[in-house]
């Protein structure tokens, strides 16, 4: 029995872990498939004390080995089924494996929705980016593609439309945009292109240089976002758990300390109802992490007594 099992080893599951780790009281284990969001990231450049960037596996590998420091276990596993057994909790694995814990904190975050476009996936995080608070400031001034489907991909045109005069959108997968959209569009002079991507190209460093498109016209860039839409909330365990899910299944917890409706069981990153950054993930894993210390010691408390 774990007193705490933390499923996701992305930020905000790694800076929980580190923090519980450093209470040197608990016995934790961090569950993990070994992929995630900040996997695809080649470089987080807002991130305090890292303003040259570091990737996402960069990271997630400082992170691991600084909580494996203080004591903190590690498992690769995928938790495929949750439930709460009386005081405690059970999971079991893809592998087949059965994990108890006496605390829950989930941390499965998000993934976003991109079809298999050649060339697309080197790009990501360096110069082809998915959040505009995060990285709008790396398209400043620089000829830009957004690379998306339908309205989802128009609107984030007109929100990086303030950061360069220089913006196209392609709609990739041809899905229908609202004629108030494109007068908006045409007015902010963003070019639309209702083309299908071939390929996306970019040198050895993942700097994407241009856009093939089918019909064989090439449209030169600097940066890209890409924004199709769907992106895939992973709350199916806080759901089997019994937590409750806004309409677009993230999870509701207490802003205060990050645990759901569910006792004893917390959720943090980009599975949470707030912007979806790595320095928020982190602030919602340390901050979850203090309130399931005070828990585990108020349970100890109370078996003594």
């Amino acid at each position: 029995m774990k007193d705490c099992i933390i499923v996701g080893g992305g930020i905000a599951g790694l800076q929980a872990a580190i923090q519980l780790g450093r209470y040197s009281v608990h016995d934790i284990l961090v569950i993990d498939k070994g992929k995630g969001r900040s996997t695809l990231c080649r470089d987080y450049h807002n991130i305090l004390g890292w303003p040259e960037g570091i990737s996402g596996d960069e990271l997630r590998s400082r992170g691991r080995g600084q909580a494996e420091s203080v004591g903190v276990q590690f498992i690769n596993d995928t938790i495929d089924k949750a439930e709460s057994q009386g005081d405690s909790f059970h999971l079991i694995g893809t592998s087949g494996e059965e994990y108890r814990a006496r605390t829950i904190l989930i941390a499965t975050g998000l993934s976003d929705r991109f079809p298999d476009i050649p060339g697309l996936v080197p790009t990501l995080g360096r110069s082809v980016y998915v959040c505009p608070d995060c990285d709008g400031y790396e398209v400043q001034n620089r000829k830009t593609i957004v690379l998306g489907a339908g309205e989802a991909g128009a609107n984030m045109a007109l929100l990086l439309s303030n950061r360069t005069d220089d913006l196209s959108y392609i709609n990739h997968e041809g899905t229908p945009v609202d004629d108030e959209l494109l007068q908006q569009m045409k007015v902010k002079g963003i070019k639309y292109i209702d083309e299908t991507i071939a390929e996306v190209l970019c040198d050895a460093d993942g700097m994407i240089r241009s856009v093939m498109l089918e019909n064989g016209a090439k449209i030169e860039a600097e940066r890209g976002f890409i924004s199709f839409g769907g992106n895939e909330v992973h709350s199916e365990l806080a759901e089997q758990l019994g937590a409750d899910l806004e309409n677009n299944k993230h999870v509701k917890a207490d802003p205060r300390s990050k645990m759901t409706n569910v006792p004893n069981v917390w959720i943090a990153g980009d599975l949470g109802v707030h912007a979806e950054q790595a320095t928020v993930a982190m602030g919602d894993g340390a901050t979850a992490a203090i309130w399931i210390h005070k828990e585990l010691m108020s349970i100890n408390e109370q078996s003594i007594s």
